[in-house]
């Protein structure tokens, strides 16, 4: 597996890899919808973000984006096709983000997470710190985790 660059060719490609995986979860079509927007990446990302993917021999295995916010880094996207579930491309990845955003002056990793995902950031080093309200979703709460970067 190896870590690279996207290019702005293979947004489309991406954007479908992050709605892919956010599917795995079960979500009906009409909150899938509203993820629209957000699983989406866009060229602008590519010029203000650091955006990652991982790929082997059999294609593109997940991708992740981090952007800085003043003292903290933000993670706002990490998927791993669903196929490719289990197979280290999520640890490489958030590795890959967390080393990003130390390098880049962060004193810690923000994530607003799935509710299914936290039992991933919480292995990796991430610990709750309360709930924000989602930006698809009126009303709806997703947990918050903070991994420090000291």
């Amino acid at each position: 597996m190896i870590l690279r660059e996207p290019k702005p060719s293979e947004l489309r490609k991406l954007s479908g890899l992050c709605f892919r995986s956010k599917g795995h979860w079960g979500y009906s079509d009409a909150m899938m919808d509203a993820f629209r927007s957000e699983l989406t990446i866009r060229k602008k990302d590519l010029e203000t973000d650091a955006v990652m993917l991982s790929e082997d021999k059999r294609g593109v295995t997940g991708v992740v984006q981090v952007s800085k916010q003043g003292d903290d880094a933000v993670l706002e996207k990490l998927f791993v096709d669903p196929e490719r579930l289990g197979e280290g491309t999520g640890f490489n990845l958030y590795v890959w983000a967390c080393r990003v955003a130390r390098n880049n002056g962060a004193k810690r990793l923000v994530i607003e997470s799935d509710p299914n995902a936290v039992p991933f950031y919480t292995g990796m080093g991430a610990v709750p710190d309360g709930e924000v309200e989602s930006r698809s979703i009126p009303g709806r709460k997703l947990p918050r985790l903070v991994h420090p970067l000291q």
